[in-house]
């Protein structure tokens, strides 16, 4: 039985006629090698923050149902353009967008999230023998209405797909060589990983690296489907592959250092200290789609009985928790304060390799506190340990921590674009 494998190919890999020539050739490669392949692609190089843009300029608020119908339409571009330049090679080819196939997500405008793939009429396709190529961030509702999958949905849309046809493996060709001990922009010889578990991937996503979204990781690590991380320019480079962490051997404590910085810190003052607080709060925002990161509590006051409850949110979704928690402060009974800071970082290290092996934690806040680096929040998992730190301490951070932990390369690496100012 022939093998089926899953490529997706980002808006910079299909900015022009030439790239998607040179997408086309290395889908064909992967023919030649005797495997069906299912290929998934963004809209092309900056289409989506155009189509923003327009949308903006017509309304402040558009709805989410019509920035749906408006978005999903830069995918179907790009698959049209790739599946005739396929064709101009000599081999059958055929695209589909999401309501052709039956990618079936929740019925939520955005970020929806993928429930079900109908496969018939990709695996009669791939049994022709044709070269199948798929809209990726977009999805359907059961009632035929169009969805997208939010910020990095080509990459949950391909590893989906690689499950549901219990695919080989997936590749992410992207323009880099691969996953990091952290961002070469900011360590110039930072180390490329050779492989990486799902579960210290996910935490990296979560920590702010944009190699890869959460969503997707956590779909391949469900259904155990193997990704590789490989540059679309670099083919003879195979990248970093990304598997189980029982089929690896860890060799160093950390496998790497993030930052976030589209993070926001928003305090609630003076909630009652009673039960049931907490939980109405938090309900509140999950019903409004609204995902929140690092938490604390305050010790109560006992005077006033009440106390703070600090927590941080994507500077995406800010205004919308802020009116969110303001229409909640009578139900909660506080007239307290809530206080937005958004000159702030989340520096995060992560490695399987930290689980039973004391003193990590302790290497950490040494390192930052001799960098003159205060921590604001902490938040700790059997591999991560994320620091809130003030922006402008975020680079200082990476850099000392990526030495401490030894994660450099001997080799700079190759990057394009200036270090960023965080």
């Amino acid at each position: 039985m022939r093998k089926i494998i899953v490529q997706k190919f980002g808006g910079t890999s299909v900015a022009d006629t030439e790239k998607i020539k040179n997408v086309a050739k290395t889908v064909i490669k992967e023919k030649q090698n005797g495997n069906d392949v299912v290929v998934v692609v963004s809209a092309m190089g900056h289409t989506t923050d155009y189509l923003v843009k327009m949308a903006k300029d017509l309304s402040p608020n558009p709805s989410g149902r019509e920035m749906d119908m408006l978005l999903s339409t830069g995918e179907g571009v790009s698959i049209a353009l790739l599946a005739m330049a396929i064709q101009a090679e000599g081999y059958e080819a055929i695209s589909f967008n999401a309501m052709q196939i039956g990618i079936m997500t929740e019925n939520v405008h955005s970020k929806a999230r993928i429930v079900d793939i109908k496969t018939d009429k990709l695996r009669k396709n791939l049994n022709d023998g044709k070269i199948i190529v798929v809209a990726g961030f977009q999805g359907v509702t059961e009632d035929g209405e169009i969805t997208t999958l939010g910020r990095g949905g080509s990459d949950t849309s391909a590893v989906a797909l690689a499950a549901a046809l219990n695919a080989e493996r997936c590749d992410i060709y992207t323009d880099v060589e691969g996953v990091y001990t952290t961002d070469p922009r900011v360590v110039p010889n930072a180390s490329r990983l050779n492989e990486i578990s799902y579960e210290e991937m996910l935490e990296l996503a979560h920590a702010g690296a944009n190699v890869l979204h959460p969503r997707s990781v956590e779909t391949a690590k469900q259904f155990n489907v193997p990704m590789r991380v490989r540059s679309s320019f670099k083919l003879d480079n195979m990248g970093t592959l990304i598997l189980g962490v029982e089929k690896m051997e860890i060799y160093k404590p950390v496998a790497g250092v993030a930052a976030d910085l589209s993070q926001a810190r928003i305090v609630v003052c003076d909630v009652p200290d009673k039960p049931g607080v907490a939980a109405k709060l938090f309900t509140t925002l999950a019903k409004d789609n609204i995902s929140v990161d690092m938490i604390i509590q305050s010790y109560a006051r006992k005077i006033s009985n009440t106390n703070d409850i600090a927590f941080t949110v994507d500077t995406a979704d800010l205004s919308k928790t802020v009116a969110a928690l303001e229409n909640l402060k009578s139900d909660l009974g506080t007239e307290g304060d809530i206080q937005v800071d958004e000159n702030i970082a989340k520096v995060s290290i992560v490695g399987a390799g930290m689980i039973d092996r004391p003193g990590v934690a302790s290497t950490m806040f040494e390192t930052l506190a001799q960098q003159g680096i205060n921590i604001r929040m902490i938040s700790t998992s059997e591999i991560k340990i994320s620091c809130l730190v003030d922006k402008e301490d975020a680079k200082r951070a990476v850099q000392a921590l990526h030495k401490v932990f030894e994660l450099e390369s001997d080799i700079l690496a190759e990057v394009k674009g200036d270090l960023p100012n965080v």
